[in-house]
């Protein structure tokens, strides 16, 4: 009755882990079915090879582009690419003018216009709305019906910044045609401007910047919700501003909620176009921000991508693109893979000598946390375009030690149970529940230890990281869903409970002559008895307890064994 509990909980944790690993296996297979994915993972770019584009800044004129501006261009446009999911991306200076962005695979068109939006980012506030075309000519007012400033604007949502000159150029102004010539450009921050929203197919006379990008702390994604925090069944994206930005932000609000139609709106404008235009409903003062509208998943998350990483100092065009092979060739990978071979070989062998048997659970458990890694590989690389580089491939054979280190504490943990007099069943049980926090502790560890790396790096640091930190979690599933389990189940079996001199639990290997025969039995453990066989691994393996006892009868030679059993017998 009292062994039921842990093969009821093994038999669990097994059908657990199975399910798991059929779970994953048949998202991959729904994948490459629907031509989605690949059986393999997505490899990076010093494996497989990718794009190289070269950025040219755009500037007036003989204007000259600083070092300070364009480092900090390449540190925004790392994070807008990292953002958008490509993994292992090379972005660097070419020439001290142009920036290098080489990233795996071709990048899709959401990526490239993420690179290339790269203006200051803008808050204006909209004065009037148009056709997103050009107004035919005999639509458009007479000359004594174009509007005329009546004094000065008070504010940037004031009608008088619309002068006449303005007024007929937003009527002539064809969004359409801009947009096809890259004639769109960048406006004086002080001024109105005329702008366009491909998106709803808008055309906007906006004022003067209100808030800049920069004042942007955060943005991300989500399920929008109504003000009783209920799902509405579209998406949002989230804003937060800095304590400069909150209050300019709280007073443009506190203005527009109060205005009609188009002035009711505010403009979210990046290199000269606009990627949003929401309304303001209310006043909001605690610089928190929900924009909703008619988002997808998908493009939420991009607006939130450019929010995020809004402000560059500098905007740019893609000068040239190209394939580019490899940048590390067949030979590195190869031997990549043999220092891998080569490692799971020597923790195998050490396996097997060490734990005879058991040295085979070892070896299952790996195969298991193998199989379970590769599946995630694979999976983020259609989910979240993860790439697999040579450093990634380091972090798993660094793992192949770390995750074998797992199962020899617990191991070890039983030996030191069985040397204390219980049988295989108890020692397991009781093992496990002495080694399970030490493991958890370790794993916990390692996996803080990767998150740090991986957000303080950048390039392949931190595909090192990345795959470090996935094989600890992967690790920690084994232990409790697989070799634990396994462990209980064969405890049970003649051949471990016995104590088989090629099970790895052979008392002669645990430093006593016996200490179980299996089913429950259990023999006095006898420091004067030494086995016969292994003598200098018995030694080593003896506790401090069990060394000073011996050394104890051997410095008393007049006494007899049952005078010294007695003593031990008082002691404890």
């Amino acid at each position: 009755m009292t062994s039921s509990g842990p093969l009821r909980h093994a038999r669990s944790a097994l059908i657990w882990l199975c399910v798991l690993v059929v779970g994953l296996l048949g998202v991959l297979i729904a994948g490459v079915a629907t031509g989605q994915t690949e059986t393999s993972p997505k490899l990076a770019l010093d494996l497989e090879g990718g794009t190289q584009m070269i950025l040219a800044p755009r500037v007036d004129g003989d204007a000259a582009i600083n070092q300070e501006q364009l480092q900090q261009a390449v540190e925004i446009i790392r994070q807008r690419v990292d953002g958008s999911g490509v993994s292992e991306a090379e972005i660097s200076t070419q020439s001290g003018s142009n920036v290098v962005v080489s990233m795996p695979g071709t990048p899709d068109s959401k990526t490239r216009e993420l690179i290339q939006a790269s203006a200051n980012m803008e808050f204006r506030p909209v004065i009037m709305a148009g056709s997103f075309n050009a107004t035919p000519e005999d639509q458009r007012l007479a000359d004594d019906e174009v509007p005329e400033p009546t004094g000065e604007p008070e504010n940037a949502s004031d009608t008088n910044w619309i002068t006449a000159e303005l007024y007929r150029e937003f009527e002539a102004y064809d969004c359409e045609a801009a947009l096809a010539d890259r004639s769109v450009e960048s406006t004086d921050a002080d001024e109105p401007a005329i702008a366009c929203d491909p998106s709803t197919g808008a055309k906007y006379i906006v004022g003067p910047v209100e808030v800049d990008g920069e004042r942007i702390s955060d943005a991300t994604h989500g399920p929008a919700r109504n003000s009783q925090g209920y799902q509405t069944g579209g998406w949002a994206v989230q804003l937060s501003f800095d304590s400069a930005g909150a209050k300019q932000f709280g007073d443009v609000t506190s203005r527009l909620v109060s205005m009609q139609g188009a002035q009711n709106q505010f403009a979210i404008m990046l290199d000269g176009l606009i990627v949003s235009a929401p309304t303001a409903n209310v006043p909001i003062l605690d610089g928190n921000a929900e924009i909703t509208g008619n988002f997808s998943e998908e493009s939420s998350q991009q607006l939130a991508e450019q929010l995020k990483y809004g402000a560059l100092p500098i905007s740019f065009d893609i000068q040239s693109e190209q394939q580019i092979s490899a940048t590390l060739g067949a030979n590195q990978l190869e031997m990549g893979l043999v220092a891998g071979i080569i490692g799971l070989v020597l923790v195998a062998v050490y396996s097997l000598f060490q734990y005879r048997t058991l040295g085979f659970l070892t070896l299952a458990s790996l195969v298991v946390a193998g199989i379970l890694t590769y599946l995630a590989l694979v999976l983020l690389g259609w989910s979240a375009n993860y790439r697999l580089s040579l450093a990634g491939i380091a972090g798993i054979i660094v793992a192949i030690g770390l995750t074998a280190d797992s199962f020899i504490v617990y191991f070890e943990r039983i030996r030191d149970e069985l040397r204390d007099g219980r049988n295989l069943v108890a020692a397991v049980e009781t093992g496990w529940m002495r080694a399970r926090r030490t493991i958890v502790v370790s794993k916990a560890v390692n996996l803080l230890a990767s998150v740090v790396l991986y957000i303080m790096a950048v390039g392949n640091v931190r595909g090192f990281a990345f795959t470090l930190g996935l094989t600890a979690i992967a690790d920690l599933i084994v232990v409790f869903l697989f070799t634990h389990p396994m462990l209980q189940l064969l405890a049970r079996t003649r051949f471990f409970g016995s104590g088989h001199r090629l099970s790895g639990l052979d008392p002669s290997l645990l430093g006593v002559e016996a200490l179980y025969k299996g089913a429950g039995k259990v023999r006095q453990f006898n420091p004067a008895v030494r086995p016969k066989k292994n003598t200098g691994e018995t030694e080593r393996r003896l506790t401090i307890a069990e060394r000073r006892r011996a050394e104890e009868q051997q410095s008393a030679p007049g006494q007899d064994r049952s005078s010294v059993a007695t003593k031990e017998d008082d002691n404890a």
